[in-house]
């Protein structure tokens, strides 16, 4: 027995007398302490980082778990050399013996620590579902592929609506896929091997029982009063404007007579009809069900083989609204705006015809298109102030990205828009007048400007100030105009010649 007051006594460790094991704890009590700190960050911080939550309760707990796992396979050599050392055979076993008093406190400390584990687990798992489900998780996790989506996304009327709720939604079996879906997008950003652009998988259906999660579609609207301010891409940036009522309508008999653009939704009619590319831009056979049982079909001339052979859509919000959340400006449609809010000049000549040149020069990075913007127009107009040109510069390079990304290859050309009819096919894609009954008796057509929006008001200036409840005639620009392909010559950028 030592009866020196002086006496060391060792440290009894059995789990880090080893390299290995030593490694593991060292890994184990940095990845608490990361745990911890990260903890205190995504409570208390007011504007959190996407990766807080990936970091706090994914990757954290999952260095935890390695440290673990070399603590105890650190302590298994460790045996395993000690018994060769000795010349016996190392036979692991489990013996547990709760009247032994130190295999009590073993067990006591694995309950505490089990405990504790599910605790720390339940609410990583809590927090790393809420931390994947948010928008800026699907917006800046995955910087590079969404960063098209997420900044359309920003401008749209849904910005205030979680990404999941429509590209989830509520059916457990869609999250499931999502989360699936997930795992396989994670690969792809992680190679770099994704498509450009990004294109809907197909595996999570949106479509109109997305949209009723929010939107009532009994709802009768009834007409809606536009306005919409172009300016003409000459020297003196000319106004056109023309001020519409657009016959929206309804679909549902018991809250308003059905008709206007909302009769086509599925509520009193249905509407079936066939595609033939992907994006739904080629229509050639359409058949309507009115509410009584009348079933009328129609097709293009073209057209001639079995609609049995190919996949019949019907009809819902998604075939007119494709770019609810995520729709990116025509040039045109982006330059008549900022003209319109006067932060581009009309003083400046040809300011629209120059902008649109700006923007639509082939890049292949988005820093390199704001440097051609801003190089483009400082020699456009080289004799202006620096005030002006860093106004109008500052104008177009925002235009420029909000709607142009070259490394993915999104712009306005990208993806079709639906609504409407002047850069897209839109509502003629059916309503082309050359789709037609078997006999030719009947076909789907749009009689006038007039049939779907009343014209109040078009024009500028005093022509502008004159209304008329029973609807103009379309003037285009300066004459009568009867064709409504605008698309055929309106390009989103300045229009063919």
């Amino acid at each position: 027995m030592n009866n020196e007051p002086n006496a060391k006594h060792s440290i009894r460790l059995p789990f880090v007398r080893n390299w290995i094991s030593l490694a593991g704890a060292i890994v184990m009590l940095g990845s608490i302490f990361a745990f911890v700190l990260l903890l205190i960050f995504d409570l208390f911080t007011a504007r959190q980082s996407p990766y807080s939550g990936i970091l706090t309760f994914v990757v954290a707990p999952g260095f935890f778990l390695i440290g673990l796992i070399l603590m105890v396979l650190g302590r298994y050599l460790y045996r395993r050399e000690a018994a060769r050392a000795a010349g016996r055979e190392l036979k692991p076993r489990l013996v547990i013996d709760l009247t032994n008093e130190k295999h009590r406190r073993y067990v006591g400390l694995f309950v505490i620590g089990g405990l504790m584990f599910l605790l720390v687990s339940s609410i990583g798992s809590y927090e790393t579902y809420h931390a994947t489900s948010s928008v800026e998780f699907c917006g800046k996790a995955c910087h590079a592929p969404m960063e098209p989506q997420y900044v359309s996304y920003q401008h749209s009327a849904h910005a205030r609506v979680a990404c999941t709720q429509c590209h989830i939604g509520s059916a457990r079996g869609n999250f499931v896929k999502a989360k699936l879906n997930g795992v396989h997008q994670l690969l792809a950003v992680a190679t770099d091997h994704y498509p450009r652009p990004i294109k809907l998988s197909g595996k999570i259906d949106i479509n109109q029982q997305t949209c009723e999660q929010c939107h009532w579609p009994d709802r009768y609207v009834g007409n809606i009063e536009r306005a919409y301010h172009h300016y003409l891409a000459d020297e003196s940036n000319s106004t056109f404007s023309v001020r519409l009522l657009l016959k929206v309508g309804g679909g549902d008999p018991t809250h308003g007579p059905p008709g206007g653009i909302h009769w086509h939704m599925n509520v009193a009619n249905k509407v079936e009809y066939i595609a033939t590319d992907p994006g739904r831009q080629t229509i050639p056979w359409v058949r309507i069900t009115r509410q009584g049982g009348d079933v009328t079909e129609f097709r293009a001339s073209d057209f001639k083989d079995d609609p049995a052979k190919h996949t019949l859509h019907v009809m819902d919000c998604t075939d007119c609204h494709n770019r609810p959340a995520h729709q990116f400006r025509s040039p045109d449609d982006a330059v008549d705006l900022a003209l319109y809010l006067g932060t581009l000049s009309t003083n400046l000549p040809s300011i629209k015809k120059e902008v649109i040149m700006a923007l639509t020069g082939a890049t292949e990075t988005q820093e390199e298109g704001l440097r051609k913007v801003a190089e483009s127009l400082r020699k456009a107009y080289p004799n202006r102030s620096e005030a002006e040109l860093n106004q109008t510069v500052a104008t177009a390079q925002n235009i420029y990205r909000q709607n142009f990304f070259p490394q993915m290859k999104v712009d306005w050309r990208t993806h079709p828009n639906n609504i409407g009819h002047k850069d897209w096919p839109g509502c003629f894609r059916c309503h082309d007048g050359l789709h037609k009954t078997a006999d030719g008796a009947k076909k789907l057509g749009a009689s006038d400007c007039n049939s779907c929006h009343i014209i109040l008001a078009q024009g500028s200036g005093e022509e502008f100030q004159k209304l008329s409840v029973n609807g103009h005639d379309f003037n285009h620009i300066d004459a009568p105009y009867s064709d409504f392909d605008c698309n055929k010559c309106h390009t989103g950028a300045l229009p063919k010649e």
